[in-house]
């Protein structure tokens, strides 16, 4: 069976920016409790406002993008910022946790699309 394209409308690098940004949306979101259960320096509140800025970017910047909006590529560039914030403080302590270090690789990919869409913009 044949899948359909759920972005008909739109060009690949957009289409993959989408999923790149619902894919770390998610990826921090599910990365919050993991580090309150952790505690510590994981659970600072620095930490989590991160992982929720990041996440909150993340949504907003899909949402934009699948709406058509205008403004998807100044929000894009915000997001690439915070997505690599988050990516190199989920680096900086994650040591051998897979649930780190899976956020934060997300995180870098979202960051790479992200910067991508913001520059076609220019």
């Amino acid at each position: 069976m044949q899948r359909l394209d759920p972005y008909p409308s739109m060009s690949h690098d957009m289409a993959e920016c989408i999923q790149n940004c619902l894919d770390c949306y998610s990826s921090c979101v599910v990365t919050v409790p993991h580090c309150l259960k952790m505690g510590g320096e994981h659970a600072s509140q620095t930490h989590i406002t991160t992982l929720l800025e990041c996440a909150e970017l993340c949504q907003t910047s899909a949402n934009l993008m699948l709406m058509k909006s205008s403004r998807h590529f100044d929000v894009c560039g915000i997001c690439a910022k915070a997505c690599e914030a988050c990516a190199a403080e989920c680096e900086a302590m994650a040591g051998d946790d897979r649930q780190m270090l899976a956020c934060a690789a997300v995180c870098r990919e979202c960051a790479k699309s992200c910067k991508q869409m913001a520059v076609l913009a220019h």
